[in-house]
């Protein structure tokens, strides 16, 4: 079906689900990102496209995939997919899907030992490196405190690149599901700060660990550092101040990766 009006129910909808205003539902786009989703076996609401170039095989598949699914597909002029894209150069796809199930504190893996906390992070950008980043470097969950920013919100999907569809993740969490971890579970719960009082490649990073990072500009807050067991810090040449949170979580990561090996 082909839907030729920018003020059509289903696209006014969609607009919402963009702008985060439909719980429960987010909003995907571009041709990646979309086939990251199905491969991921999210629950698709429904699909919309501008119309089809048999040329774009991927497309094709992807729209034959969606179709033995039965999830409803709707085809539109170029001019309403723009309006509806977060992006200035649309791709010609975007799905709406229902929104992963929230993890809890108690059901991570056996084997998820290693986690990534995130105190209050704003940026889009970084949220979305670190999560891409957590799942490359073997981490089994994610564990956002409230204030963060939303892992499923567009720009974010984009930055993790379907990172965030597989990795567990605590949404709005608090300073008691931290301790529920160290009490409960066994965690060591380690921030990443400037003045820490070790070196990250000195810690022992096979033990069960949440690696909380904080605020871009404030880091972690004061309540949750003394929650923390270790400190630790990232050792720079004189003049640096600190690194960008997206790339200080990458080295040390991709330190306890190493150790893991």
């Amino acid at each position: 079906m082909q839907i030729t009006s920018a003020s059509n129910e289903k696209i006014k909808h969609a607009r919402r689900v963009r702008d985060g205003r439909e719980p429960g539902l987010i909003f995907i786009e571009g041709l990646r990102l979309a086939e990251e989703a199905v491969n991921s076996s999210l629950t698709i609401e429904v699909c919309f496209s501008d119309s089809l170039d048999p040329a774009e095989s991927r497309l094709v598949a992807l729209l034959k995939r969606l179709e033995q699914n039965s999830v409803p597909h709707f085809t539109t002029t170029t001019d309403i997919i723009r309006a509806m894209s977060d992006t200035v150069q649309s791709q010609g796809i975007i799905l709406i899907a229902r929104r992963p199930a929230q993890q809890t504190t108690g059901a991570w893996q056996k084997n998820s030992t290693l986690l990534l906390g995130l105190d209050r992070l704003q940026d889009p950008g970084n949220l979305g490196t670190l999560i891409r980043t957590a799942e490359a470097a073997g981490v089994g969950g994610i564990v956002s405190l409230k204030g963060s920013a939303d892992a499923f919100s567009p720009k974010v999907l984009r930055s993790s690149m379907g990172s965030a569809f597989r990795l567990p993740l605590l949404e709005n969490a608090s300073a008691a599901d931290l301790n529920a971890l160290q009490v409960n579970q066994g965690f060591k719960i380690v921030a990443a700060a400037g003045e820490g009082e070790m070196d990250y490649t000195d810690y022992d990073w096979q033990q069960p660990t949440l690696l909380l990072l904080g605020n871009e500009g404030r880091g972690v807050a004061p309540e949750l550092m003394q929650q923390c067991d270790v400190r630790l810090r990232i050792p720079m040449h004189a003049g640096v101040e600190s690194l960008n949170v997206a790339a200080a979580g990458a080295v040390m990561l991709f330190e306890a990766a190493r150790q893991r090996r």
